[in-house]
């Protein structure tokens, strides 16, 4: 199954899209998330466009079992209505400062905290489990934000993460971590049947099996 992620820019920030694919990989014995595809597209891209070529890209990979899990923190809950009026497959994910993961009947997607989808993604690049495409168009520049994380303990002694130096970008790693964090935690694998128990209003039961 594949999982696009999708960070969404404003006016200075670039919109990113990653595209990871779940697969037991039988020589480690072990469940691995491949990283097939990652790009930014050009400042000041309107939220249509950007939406023909999300369509654009589901249609190469020519599946019908995959997910999208566009950012819906800022302006993301238009976009996401969008998306679902042109029948993509969409569970929305609100990056929040909190603790906790919790499923938002109302949107249709979840509120997780940032540290916990960064987090995840260190613990699966240090495990092995993270893999990139060879070749991949910009691989450098998200290996590069990846490198560019750090942990920071701010003085209310909460461990926030982001960039080593001011201007740095993450909306790739971010749509990577959107990707893989709901991969792992709902995600199929060799015909083993989601994890997911919620009921979501905006899915149909086949959407997330």
């Amino acid at each position: 199954m594949f999982y696009f992620g999708l960070d969404l820019g404003q006016a200075q920030d670039f919109t990113a899209l990653a595209i990871v694919q779940k697969v037991m990989a039988k020589e480690e014995q072990q469940i691995q998330y491949h990283t097939r595809h990652a790009e930014r597209f050009a400042l000041g891209t309107t939220y249509p466009e950007i939406i023909d070529k999300l369509q654009e890209r589901i249609n190469a990979v020519n599946v019908s079992n995959y997910m999208t899990l566009p950012d819906a923190t800022g302006v993301g809950r238009p976009v996401v209505d969008l998306m679902r009026k042109r029948g993509i497959k969409t569970v929305p994910i609100m990056i929040t400062g909190g603790e906790k993961e919790l499923f938002d009947p109302e949107l249709g997607g979840w509120k997780v905290p940032k540290r916990i989808l960064v987090s995840n993604l260190q613990v699966l690049l240090q495990n092995g489990q993270l893999k990139f495409a060879e070749g991949m168009m910009h691989a450098d520049t998200l290996i590069n934000e990846l490198l560019n994380f750090k942990i920071k303990i701010t003085a209310k002694a909460n461990d926030t993460y982001e960039a080593w130096r001011e201007g740095d970008h993450d909306d790739l790693v971010l749509a990577l971590a959107m990707a893989v964090w709901y991969a792992e935690k709902f995600g199929v694998t060799e015909g083993i049947k989601s994890k997911m128990n919620i009921p979501n209003p905006w899915l149909k039961v086949e959407e997330i099996l």
